[in-house]
């Protein structure tokens, strides 16, 4: 499949396959759309020029560089468990009128986890972990910095097992910000491999959306100790995560008032909410998105040029050295090689189906997972995601997030089509900063 777009009067072939990308001219274009029977126009060019051009598409496609076979293999998905995100507390210091988890209690009880509970997560996962050197753990909530005390001591604890057992943990957090100061500022900066902070950009967006428990704006408090932070992070992993909402539909201005502020790493995500929130994206609003996303790639590569630069997630994209296959078209392995585990130990195949009982895949106190559960995401890929081996964006999206799947389709392997349309744009926008990157030497 090989996929053609244009971006700004350039116009690119996509091989899908073999990740190849080639810059091309319009007329191309319409030949390959009309070799592959899709529909093109020819505006009235001489058929000896179409010849030719179809002759040059045929001996490419016999190197093996253009039209290259698809060939899918899911690569086996290993049976010992990788990571858990650990809910260390299911209560938040703020608001956030779009929270996915009920600001911070899904749906329940507000509660921390104990230390009984996080020390037997840790236990769980190492017995489950097999041949596995490596080991990751997440502290979510809620507010993870609401419950600092068990944090320390979780990492303490599986420092401890994982060197006696010839392992290693690397630990991430997603912090609000608001307790992101002194002695925890400087442990996280020590301890966590990686750090997600929540911003949403501009002050007047993020604190119409982001307020403290009392009704109040969040962004003064935070802004200083994130820029204190990341100055004092070094070379250490970390990224601004942000979402946008129908509020600021003008998101590219939060993208770069971020990269302003002195954050070179940074994701600002689509809000996904129930229809008839007050903050939900709609069809409607679908085209000025897509259009917003290409001013912000224009930005993007102009600010490279400037020596200016800063790494926006979206627009990360690799064709030669990865991701891995594996990964591309497994996804992130929730329900099989990573789970969630809540303030009482319960399992969930993540964090975004901890609220949805019929998820329930066990407790670690049990040390048993539901093989039921376990083998419907074990066995769902992006080769079972319907429709998926259509799209060009496949082998980048890996089939969509399964819980929203879930959550709109009723199906993880059924492909939530708001997030297909907005990847699909994405993944045309970073294919044409890659191609300007690369022409700039980069």
């Amino acid at each position: 499949m090989v996929h053609c777009f244009s971006f700004d009067n350039e116009y690119y072939l996509y091989d899908v396959a073999s990740g190849s990308l080639h810059k091309c001219d319009a007329l191309t274009c319409q030949v390959i759309n009309k070799m592959q029977g899709l529909p093109y126009d020819f505006g009235g060019v001489e058929q000896d020029v179409i010849d030719e051009i179809e002759k040059e598409i045929i001996e490419l496609k016999t190197q093996g560089i253009l039209m290259k076979e698809d060939n899918p293999v899911v690569p086996p998905k290993s049976e010992y468990v990788k990571a858990l995100c650990l809910h260390i507390c299911h209560d938040c210091n703020l608001r956030c009128k779009y929270c996915f988890a009920g600001t911070g209690a899904y749906s329940g009880e507000r509660e921390f986890m104990s230390e009984e509970v996080a020390l037997k997560a840790i236990d769980f996962l190492i017995e489950n972990s097999g041949d596995r050197k490596v080991l990751e753990t997440d502290f979510f909530g809620g507010e993870p910095l609401l419950n600092f005390d068990v944090v320390k001591k979780t990492v303490e604890y599986a420092n401890e097992k994982a060197a006696k057992l010839g392992k290693k943990f690397l630990f991430t957090m997603t912090t609000n910000g608001v307790l992101l100061s002194g002695e925890k500022a400087e442990w996280l900066n020590e301890n966590m491999e990686n750090v997600v902070l929540s911003l949403d950009g501009r002050p007047e967006v993020h604190d119409a959306v982001r307020k403290t428990v009392n009704g109040k704006g969040s962004f003064d408090v935070i802004i200083e100790n994130f820029k204190n932070f990341v100055a004092n992070r070094g070379d250490k992993s970390y990224y601004i995560r942000g979402t946008f909402t129908n509020k600021n539909l003008d998101f590219a201005k939060d993208v770069l008032f971020m990269a302003d502020s002195g954050f070179k790493e940074i994701s600002l995500e689509p809000v996904v909410l129930a229809k008839g929130h007050e903050l939900e994206l709609t069809d409607q609003m679908l085209p000025q998105i897509k259009e917003e996303y290409k001013a912000l790639a224009r930005e993007y590569v102009k600010r490279r040029r400037e020596g200016k630069g800063f790494h926006f997630f979206h627009f990360a994209i690799d064709l030669e050295g990865g991701p891995c296959l594996a990964k591309r078209v497994n996804a992130c392995g929730a329900g099989n090689e990573y789970f969630s585990v809540t303030p009482v130990g319960d399992i969930y195949p993540c964090h975004q189906f901890a609220d949805k009982p019929e998820f329930y895949m066990g407790n670690v106190f049990d040390g048993k997972i539901n093989a039921e559960i376990r083998a419907k995401f074990k066995n769902s890929s992006l080769f079972t995601r319907q429709g998926c081996e259509n799209c060009f964006a496949r082998y980048h999206c890996s089939g969509g997030c399964a819980a929203n799947n879930y959550a709109f389709n009723g199906d993880i392997n059924k492909p939530y089509a708001y997030t297909c349309e907005l990847m699909k744009t994405r993944t045309e926008c970073a294919l044409h900063v890659l191609s300007e990157e690369k022409e700039d030497g980069e």
